[in-house]
């Protein structure tokens, strides 16, 4: 089975790229450039992960997607700053990470690459955790997709996400089981020079929870800041 894989560089998508090569042949793992201020470190993180796993990496740039993003994901307003994952309310997470319709361009994107390549699924790193705040994290929202897909490929490409119904904690202990790069991952919402992640963005709060509760948090302390 061939597939294309949407890779962020985060926990999800890399736990994901790593199920996806055990089941068959990644022909390519896609990175998008849409103005987010970590782009960077995402990008360095994907281009890691993917080497690691013997997948080609691509970055694809989406200039004119900067002017949509929220002010904190440009880097022009900071994120509020969270010491654990219960206490983030939906409204904030929403209006520090909301960017219009960004997953369904993905998965459009990725769609075409897959069609192109002769790759049937598309996979993208979803979250039950996640999906209970923003909507196209969920199963409701890959369902959803997939009738779309059904019309707008002539091959009937399908996305799926190994992770779709697993909390944050769950990713990380799949990925400990599979030996998923999950030392390289980056999934924080800011930019940084050392490649060490903020520790106090709601992204980060919700990794550290999970790897605190895999036990290996004092393991990867060093990749965070604070």
């Amino acid at each position: 089975m061939k597939s294309i894989v949407l890779l962020s560089g985060g926990l999800d998508s890399v736990v994901n790229l790593k199920v996806a090569a055990d089941r068959g042949e990644v022909v390519l793992a896609l990175t998008f450039d849409y103005g987010q201020q970590a782009f960077p470190n995402e990008a360095q993180s994907a281009s890691t992960c993917a080497a690691l796993v013997a997948v080609p990496h691509r970055v694809i740039e989406l200039d004119w997607y900067k002017h949509l993003l929220p002010e904190p994901m440009t880097g022009r307003e900071g994120f509020a700053r969270w010491s654990k994952s219960d206490e983030i309310g939906t409204d904030d997470a929403l209006r520090e990470a909301w960017i219009p319709n960004r997953n369904g361009i993905f998965i459009n994107i990725g769609a075409a690459y897959a069609e192109f390549r002769g790759a049937d699924p598309r996979v993208m790193g979803l979250n039950r955790e996640e999906g209970q705040v923003f909507p196209d994290d969920s199963r409701d929202f890959l369902d959803a997709a997939n009738r779309a897909l059904a019309y707008s490929t002539r091959r009937q490409v399908e996305l799926v996400s190994y992770t779709l119904d697993l909390t944050k904690a769950e990713i990380v202990r799949l990925g400990m089981e599979i030996g998923a790069p999950i030392d390289h991952i980056y999934s924080c919402y800011q930019r940084s020079s050392s490649q060490r992640m903020c520790g106090t963005c709601q992204s980060c709060v919700r990794l550290k929870d999970s790897l605190e509760a895999n036990g290996i948090l004092e393991r990867l302390k060093a990749r965070f800041v604070e």
